[in-house]
C-alpha cells in the first residue's frame, strides 16, 4: 500500500503562474531491507542464511561486471539491466569523438510482465484530511471529506 497526502503551492511559471495547484505526494516509501529479503527467501528454501547473502554478493558481483563489459542481463522473471549510451548531435563526422559526443552511461531496468503486473496491482489511498503546502507553510484540514480513496475499489 502507498499512501499519498495532498500538497498544495503556487506556480511559479507557465499558464497557471500564481495559481494554487493541487497535487498528490506519498507520505513515505516503506522499504523491504536486504534483511527481509534474506530471511524470506531463506524461509521460502532450503539455503541457508549465508548461502543467501553468498548468492546476493555474487549476483551483485556479476551484474557489475557486465555492465563494465556494456552487457545486457537477463535476470529471469524480474528483468533485465542494460547500458544505454546517448549520443550528442554533431556539425561534422570528425567531431564525433567518445569524448565529445557520448553522454555518461546510464543503467536501463526492464522489468518482466510479472513484475508490471504486481506493480499494477499496488493499493492506492489518499489522505483528504488536510492540504499541506509544499514549501513547509501550514495545514488546511477539511474534516468533511473522506480520509482515503482508493481507485482500485
Amino acid at each position: 500500500m502507498i499512501d499519498f497526502e495532498i500538497k498544495s503551492k503556487t506556480q511559479p511559471i507557465g499558464t497557471r503562474k500564481g495559481q494554487t495547484v493541487y497535487f498528490a505526494q506519498p507520505k513515505s516509501q516503506q522499504y523491504f531491507t536486504n534483511k527481509m529479503l534474506i530471511e524470506r527467501i531463506v524461509r521460502e528454501t532450503s539455503l541457508s542464511e549465508g548461502d543467501v547473502k553468498n548468492a546476493l554478493i555474487s549476483l551483485s558481483n556479476v551484474v557489475c561486471e557486465a555492465m563494465q563489459l556494456g552487457m545486457s542481463v537477463d535476470l529471469a522473471e524480474l528483468g533485465s539491466f542494460r547500458v544505454v549510451v546517448s549520443s550528442k548531435m554533431m556539425d561534422t563526422a570528425a567531431e564525433v569523438t567518445v569524448k565529445d559526443a557520448l553522454k555518461t552511461p546510464k543503467i536501463v531496468f526492464t522489468p518482466k510482465q510479472k513484475m508490471r503486473d504486481a506493480t499494477n496491482q499496488v493499493e492506492l489511498s489518499i489522505d483528504k484530511g488536510s492540504v499541506k503546502s509544499s514549501t513547509g507553510g501550514g495545514t488546511t484540514t477539511n474534516p468533511d471529506e473522506d480520509q482515503t480513496e482508493n481507485p482500485l475499489g
